[in-house]
């Protein structure tokens, strides 16, 4: 018999005992199995798997969130409250957003800091009509699902603001690299502004908030932008084969973008507008035009990572110790520059909300 058929057969009773007892040797191989078979279980051991991993070192407790946020359980309250004030974990406040009473989100509002959480909070709380949004804490997409899902009416010219000035911001913004996920389809030719994760999300809720008129306009506007983009002399320069195409293709469709928007929605610096409307500086000919640039861009991300490990050393001498002891360095595969983001980093898509 081989060794996995044996591992196979271990009791789970007996798994999640030698995952608790840190000196039994076995905690790793435990680990793996007992995640392995996780989904496969009673609700009475996956509750017990859980809370003994919410009860373990950082790692394990990241995948204990994710269990307790799917399959909640009233038990885990006061293990998950313990662990939100003590550590304010990120994945921990997903969980205390969601689950716990709409009274404790109110007293510690202010504590629920990280990203996003802002926003569903808002979406918890839409019920409740003494809740006051705190709109500039939102993005203008946001807004719109929160507006949505508490009932509060949008009128056209609101809507329409909103709408534009989310594009300006998508177009200004030189990270966000967010597409929605129409854009992957293979019969997609070229970026539009349609196809921008924000721009979309703000116009299904625009036609969930019943302002067609702007919805009208808008896919008029946005058939008007592609025709732009499908005829720019950037678009005809690029490279289809060069592993960024789609990365540049962004970066033409945001430029044809900005110079549509209406006066009143350019309102901004100088200095962003020269990045937005000189091609040359981004897209097109840039390594003609400048053969170091997508260098100097991969240093100046890999400084960023360099410095969070940096702030991590010197907040935890012990950490400093061990990544000393075994020679630990920044590396990332730059080759598909610039990096995907993870997929807890991409903004609010309207079908995983997490409520």
């Amino acid at each position: 018999m081989k060794s996995n058929d044996i591992k196979r057969n271990v009791p789970i009773a007996r798994l999640i005992k030698n995952y608790i007892d840190k000196k039994s040797g076995k905690v790793s191989e435990s680990r793996k199995e007992i995640q392995w078979r996780f989904k496969y279980l009673d609700r009475k051991d996956q509750k017990k798997i859980i809370l003994a991993f919410l009860d373990s070192g950082k790692t394990d407790r990241q995948w204990g969130y994710s269990m307790a946020l799917e399959l909640w359980d009233k038990s885990f309250e006061p293990k998950i409250k313990e662990l939100w004030e003590q550590f304010h974990e990120e994945k921990c406040s997903w969980i205390a957003i969601r689950h716990f009473p709409t009274e404790y989100i109110s007293e510690n509002i202010e504590k629920f800091t990280h990203r996003r959480n802002y926003f569903f909070i808002c979406m918890r709380m839409a019920d409740d009509k003494n809740f006051v949004i705190e709109k500039d804490k939102l993005s203008h997409a946001e807004y719109l699902a929160v507006a949505y899902h508490s009932g509060i009416r949008i009128k056209e010219d609101e809507g329409k603001d909103l709408l534009y000035s989310t594009i300006h911001d998508v177009c200004l913004d030189k990270n966000n690299f967010s597409l929605d996920r129409n854009a992957y389809y293979d019969d997609v030719k070229e970026i539009t502004p349609i196809l921008f994760h924000d721009v979309s999300l703000a116009v299904y809720y625009l036609q969930k908030l019943n302002c067609q008129q702007t919805v009208n306009q808008f896919y008029n506007w946005n058939n008007l932008v592609t025709k732009n983009i499908s005829e720019s002399q950037e678009l005809k320069d690029l490279d289809k084969d060069d592993y960024s195409y789609r990365y540049l293709c962004i970066n033409v469709a945001k430029k044809y973008a900005y110079l549509a928007l209406d006066n009143k929605y350019k309102k901004t610096s100088n200095l962003i507008i020269e990045d937005v409307l000189k091609p040359e500086g981004w897209y097109s000919i840039v390594h003609k035009q400048d053969p170091t640039l997508r260098e100097k861009e991969r240093m100046a991300y890999k400084k960023v990572k360099s410095d969070a490990l940096n702030e991590i050393k010197d907040n935890n001498p012990n950490v400093e110790k061990l990544i000393s002891n075994i020679g630990l360095e920044i590396f990332e595969d730059f080759s598909t520059f610039p990096p995907t983001k993870a997929l807890e980093d991409f903004p609010f898509d309207p079908t995983d909300v997490p409520f």
